[in-house]
This record gives C-alpha cells, structure tokens and sequence, in this order.
C-alpha cells in the first residue's frame, strides 16, 4: 500500500494531517531546511510529535534539504547528532555533504534524496541507493510513463509529488531568487522570482505585462490508481506554507481516493474531487503526467502550466491593504493569553507571532470573517503569510477592519485561502504538557576532514590556465582566438548533430575537448544519452562536465575524466569528499557561490582541483519544455527594469540576466590564492569576438566588465543571521552616537551655567 505523505508547516497542520489519514508527515525544524519562511518546529515540540507519532504507528520525515556552506558544518553537525538521538523515519537531504556526513558518523540515519538534489532517471535513483539512501524524491517534472521506466529499473523506494505548487525551473536549479538578493531556493530562501508580475516585449503586441513564469498547481487525483498500480511507495503533498485547514482538505481526498477506488474507481473519484473543491489555489494541472514522449511533453507542456493572467498569488483576491486601525481591546487580550500560552509549551515562542495589526481592505469582493484563514503577500515578495482571521471591527465611518499578522504594509495583497464552514477542529497530536521533552543540539566538535591531496599526474587532464565553454561548434571556433588550454562544449541537440551523427572535423585535439551535459537527466532520454556517451568515448572524448549524479553512473567504467559542474553543489568540502568517493577529481565550483566560502571550502593544497567560473549568463531559470507560441517575446523585465533575456529552443527553455555574472577583474587574485584554472562561459549566447576581447582585456586590466552583476561572489548567501547582526551594530552605534550628544550637550550647559 502506498503511503500518503503530508505536510506540517505548524502544530495546528500536523494535526489536520494526522486527523484525515495521512500515513506519515514530513517537517522542518529552524534551520537546514527549504521551507524557512514557515512556522516550522521547535526543538521539544519535535521530540513530543516523534514520540507521539510512533505511539500511533505514523511516521515523520524532517527536511534537511539545503545545501551547507563550510561554516555551518559544525552547527549542522550538531544537528544531525540531535536528530540521531531522538529517531524520526527518515531525513529529506539534498547536500551530498549531509550524506558523507551521515555515512561516516549517523549510519543509523535513515536518509530520502530530496526532489532538489535533481534525480529524475533511474540512473540518478541507483546510484543513491548505492550510496545508502533508501527513498528518493524524485523530480516533479516527469511523466507516467517515466515514472513507470524508472519504477522497472530500481530497488529503491520512489516518492513523488501529487498535489500542490510547482516550480517553473527545474527541480534544484532554479538560481534566479539567488541572484535577485542571495535569498537562494538551494538554501531554503526562494523569494518565489516565478510568481512575479513582469512586462515583456512581444512581436506582435508591442510591451505587455503578466504572470509570465507563475505555474499552475499540481494535482494528480485521477492519476493515484495508476500509481499505486506501478507500485510508488509514497504520494507527497506539497505545502508546508499552506494552512492546517488545505492540509486537512487535500489529505482528505487522496485519503478517500487511495482507499476506495478499487472497489468503485468512478465514484470514488467523483467524491475526491468534491473534496478538493475547497482549495482555493491557482487553476490545476497534471504536468507531464498525459505524454508519452520527451519531444510531445516540451512541445505542449508550457501551455498546460503558464497562463500570463492567473495572478501569483494563492486563493481568492481580497484586496490589498489599505490602512490600520485601532486594535479592540478583547483582541489585545486575546493576543496576550495566546503569547502566555504558547510559553508554556514552548520556551521560544515570539510575541510577534501572536500579536497582530487591524488591516482594512480594498479592492476585493468578499469580507472575510471570524475563522476564514487568509494568506498574506508582500509587495516586494520577502514574505507570505498564512493567518486565521479571530477580530472584526467596525469602524466610526463604516469600514471594515480584520487582525493581521505584524510586519505588513500598506499595499500587500490578502488571499482568501479557506472560509471557517470548511474549518475542523482535529484532536491534538502533542500532549499537552511537553515540559519533559528537552533535547537539543549539543556542542559536539566536528572531526576535521581533509580532501584527497592531488597526486602527481593526477589531472593531466586539467591544466592551469583559461578555460572558455560554448554551445556550438561555430562559437568554438570563434573563442579558439584567445588560446584557451581547454574548450568546453555543451551537449545539447544542436552539438548532438555535429559531434556524433556527422562527426565534423574540429580545431583542435579531443583530448583538448571537455563536453559538457545537462543538468536535467529525464527517463525518457536515459537510453539515449548513455548510447551518446558512450559513443562520444569511443571517438576519443575523455573528459566529461558531469552535472546530474546519473552521468557519473553512465560514465562508470568508461576509462572517462570527471569533472562535477556546478550543478553538482560543492559548497563544503564534505560534499566534495563524497564525488571524490564517486572518482571525481576535478570540480567546477557553483555560481551562487562566494569568495569567502570559496576560500574556506578549497585548502591551498586541493585548490588545484578547482575550475573557478568568472564569466558566465546564469540560467536563472531551466524549464524542461518550449515556451507556448504566444510568448514571443525575447526580453523581459521586473519592476526595478532589470532586463531579462529568455532562449526557448527543443532542449527547453532558459531565462538568463541581460547582464553578466563577472570577476574576470578578480582573476589575479585567485591565481595569487591557488586558483589558477578560470572559466569564462558562453554557454547560450552567441560568441563574438567584440565580446571576448572586452572580456579578455577586463582581465588582463584588472577592471570590472561595465554593467555586469558580481552575483554572490562578494556577500555571500543571503543570512537573517548576518542581517540581525548588522542591526545590532547599526544600534548600538546610534545609541552610543546618541550617548555621546546627550554627554556633550550636557557639557555645554554645565559651562554655561558656572558663567
């Protein structure tokens, strides 16, 4: 039987969970995990939900599922001793450092590749199952079919999304919030860049704008007896921002279905769907479910999921907010009595969580009551919040005020996500009293690991100097002009034709070719891609950019140099250790990644290993399939006029920046440190020489390319921690700047009065 897997963003969604039937839940504690804007749990209200699950004989999964940089390695060291302690089922990861870390200290972990880590082939699936984990996740953009093939081609447990909110990008490679801020989907950050509202510049319309890149929601009700025919082990709902009552809803209806269809298929569909008819949420979809093939799926499926007039936002419009106002007495109590008693099962518990502002709304068509849970957007997109309405009040000129959560302004819009007659009250999960709960994480010190130290001969194959990546092979004879040691060819459908079927005639040396593959791995390609590959060694290709975990299994046993690209996150020299385990000796580092990390991650000893990019256009955005034919718009831009530039072709679509990433005026530096092989990337741009002689002389001059984005190469990743400290300093300077006026000025005054 398969298991019905459900979010708990909070305590009140664990019970919603739990009460309508879900087998197992999945949660995050407050830190290490892909949903940090949810409420998320704290440490003795965990151990208390472990406990009491497994009285039940439910389970409960806790996301672990970002990558690290080196300096949380201690702390997520820690963290996993903690959660080896107290024993959920299974922990959801993404970061290959997570896994070499368990591996070596926490065997007993039980671990599930997370959908980020980019596994959608069997491939991919085997090799983690090698590697120990038992359960993958696997990517959301895949078929029936797929599914089916890689069901029929692993041992492994396979989980997979059935309900809730899609990514437009890829599973696990979406960078376009990381570069808009370093708020990073990888680091559990995303500030959802697909649900925003942009204006494009169409052939034929002239400037339009619209929800361009904001999918439809997933929901595979009708699809549940096919799956469960094909054995998957695990239906996932998405949501752990939702609130308890959609939670409630959803789980409800997959319950009903996966117990009843056998018995009447249509009937108990019938009543499915009538269950779900309360999800307020964006219009429905079933993907990639209805393809038979790769080539039907990116012909038709950007049609099935993008509609440029269905609004980012999740529920029904409310309007946005238009003023406060004074805030009823009874609700201040109400406020009070909630905070005192949140304090007394949980310790950390914020009085901003529970006390709340009168927001009184224009623009929308219903007034939500007492009990409707409503979900609220910022305007910049920092942050969306889910709230259950408990205060009406009216005021002297008649306008209607409900309680919102503090840190909202004038502007936000409010959604309507469930009205209170869908509302249930579930038995709680938690006991009431989880004052005997009290683990946390210790002050465990975490051993020192050393990367492989390179041997001599080792990367014959990995030269110092300049590296330049293309996508054909016109562009390769373009950029052959600067000499690089190593050009680095995309493998893609166009440089498919010319390297394998007609095998044309090139510049240079296979051995001074290094070919590069795609991240995105699917099923329906895996046949083919291990023939490509291993017909490309047979014609003297040795050197291979592997950027999906199934390449490295592909390319087993085939005498081949690897090299982990940047979609293979090497953001801490654990995950590093791991690929080396897999016989990987050379690394491109990722391009959300920082100077200082970079530094931290690759001692000088190892640095030779390390191929660092300094030129490239991120694809901010890998959509598996064509955009739909009435986006016909090559440039697109936000509302701060960034200008965006998108590439629709049969390989998929890509968004980039119109402006580079760029520390070619770096490149000394990192010569001076140890790095001494740098990439420039051309990768879905056409090459000319103007460009690379601007770049090339940038280089060589130390100046910065002009208009060009340092992406996070000198902040870093985006850290609430960082931020809550520069405001403690920005403070406490102004109060000693503040101190140091009222001490002057009282100096003054004691002069002036002895006169």
């Amino acid at each position: 039987m398969s298991e019905l897997l459900a979010p708990a963003g909070n305590i009140e969604a664990l019970d919603a969970a739990i009460g309508e039937g879900a087998d197992a839940v999945y949660l995050g504690l407050k830190s290490f995990n892909a949903r940090l804007r949810s409420s998320n749990f704290a440490w003795n209200q965990f151990e208390a939900a472990v406990s009491s699950l497994h009285r039940q004989n439910k389970k409960i999964y806790v996301t672990v599922n970002t990558v690290s940089e080196e300096r949380d390695l201690e702390r997520l060291y820690r963290f996993l001793s903690y959660l080896n302690k107290i024993g959920p089922d299974g922990l959801i990861v993404q970061d290959f450092g997570v896994i070499r870390m368990c591996q070596e200290f926490f065997p007993k972990l039980e671990l599930h590749g997370s959908t980020q880590m980019n596994v959608e082939s069997a491939a991919g699936v085997n090799l983690l199952s090698k590697a120990g984990l038992k359960r993958v996740v696997v990517a959301r953009e895949l078929g029936l079919e797929e599914i089916k093939y890689i069901k029929s081609h692993t041992n492994a447990e396979l989980e997979i999304f059935v309900h809730g909110a899609l990514c437009v990008s890829e599973s696990g490679l979406c960078l376009f919030s990381s570069f808009l801020g370093g708020k990073s989907a990888n680091r559990g950050m995303c500030t959802q860049a697909c649900r925003r509202f942009y204006t494009v510049d169409s052939e034929s319309e002239g400037e339009q704008q619209g929800y361009y890149f904001s999918p439809c929601d997933l929901q595979l009700i009708e699809q549940i007896p096919d799956l469960m025919q094909l054995g998957v082990e695990s239906f996932k709902i998405e949501g752990r921002m939702k609130s308890a009552e959609y939670v409630g809803s959803v789980v409800a209806a997959y319950r009903y279905l996966m117990d009843n269809w056998e018995k009447d298929k249509k009937g108990a569909l019938a009543t499915a769907k009538r269950l779900l008819s309360t999800d307020f949420a964006r219009a429905k979809t079933s993907y990639w479910y209805n393809f038979k093939t790769n080539e039907e799926g990116v012909q038709k499926a950007g049609s099935l999921i993008l509609n440029p007039k269905q609004a980012g936002g999740t529920g029904i419009y409310l309007g946005t907010i238009d003023t406060f106002g004074e805030i009823p007495d009874e609700e201040k109590e109400k406020s009070y009595n909630a905070y005192q008693e949140a304090l007394r099962t949980n310790p950390e518990a914020k009085q901003s969580d529970f006390y709340v502002a009168m927001a009184h709304l224009k623009g929308g068509n219903y007034d939500p009551d007492p009990g409707d849970s409503i979900r609220l957007h910022r305007q910049d997109d920092t942050g969306r919040v889910s709230h259950k309405v408990r205060t009406v009040s009216v005021d002297s000129e008649g306008r209607r005020f409900i309680d919102i959560p503090l840190g909202f302004k004038r502007g936000d819009s409010v959604y309507l996500l469930q009205t209170k007659s869908m509302s249930k009250r579930y038995p709680r999960v938690l006991p009431n009293d989880i004052g005997k709960y009290r683990q946390q994480p210790g002050a465990e010190v975490l051993p020192v690991l050393d990367l492989t130290p390179v041997e001599k001969n080792e990367l014959s194959y990995f030269p110092e100097g300049l590296y330049i990546q293309v996508s054909t092979i016109s562009d390769l004879h373009t950029a052959i002009s600067k000499n690089p040691v190593r050009m680095i060819v995309e493998y893609n459908s166009e440089t498919r034709v010319d390297l394998i079927e007609k095998k044309v005639k090139l510049p240079l040396s296979k051995k001074q070719i290094i070919i590069s593959l795609d991240p995105y791995c699917p099923a329906s390609r895996e046949e083919q891609i291990l023939s490509d590959l291993t017909e490309l060694v047979a014609e003297g290709y040795k050197t291979f950019v592997v950027n999906n975990i199934a390449h490295i299994s592909m390319l087993r046993g085939k005498g081949a140099n690897l090299i982990a690209g940047p979609y293979l996150y090497t953001f801490n020299r654990w995950a590093a250790s791991w690929f080396e385990n897999q016989n990987i000796g050379a690394f491109i580092t990722p391009l959300e990644n920082s100077w200082d990390n970079l530094k931290m991650t690759w001692e000088e000893s190892v640095r030779s290993r390390v191929l660092v990019t300094a030129y490239a256009y991120p694809a901010l955005f890998r959509m598996r399939f064509k955009l739909p034919e009435n986006y016909d718009f090559l440039y697109f831009k936000d509302k701060e006029e960034t200008l965006f530039k998108v590439n629709s072709t049969v390989d998929g679509s890509v968004v980039m920046p119109e402006a580079p990433f760029s520390v070619v005026d770096k490149v000394e530096l990192l010569n001076s440190n140890g790095f001494k092989r740098i990439l420039l990337d051309f990768s879905r741009t056409h090459v000319t020489r103007q460009e690379l002689k601007m770049v090339t002389n940038s280089m060589i001059k130390k100046q910065p390319v002009p208009e060009s984005s340092r992406f996070n190469w000198k902040d870093g990743f985006y850290s609430p921690e960082k931020i809550e400290i520069y405001r403690a300093m920005n403070e406490k300077a102004e109060a000693e700047k503040a101190a140091s006026l009222y001490r002057s000025q009282n100096g003054k005054n004691r002069k002036k009065r002895r006169r």
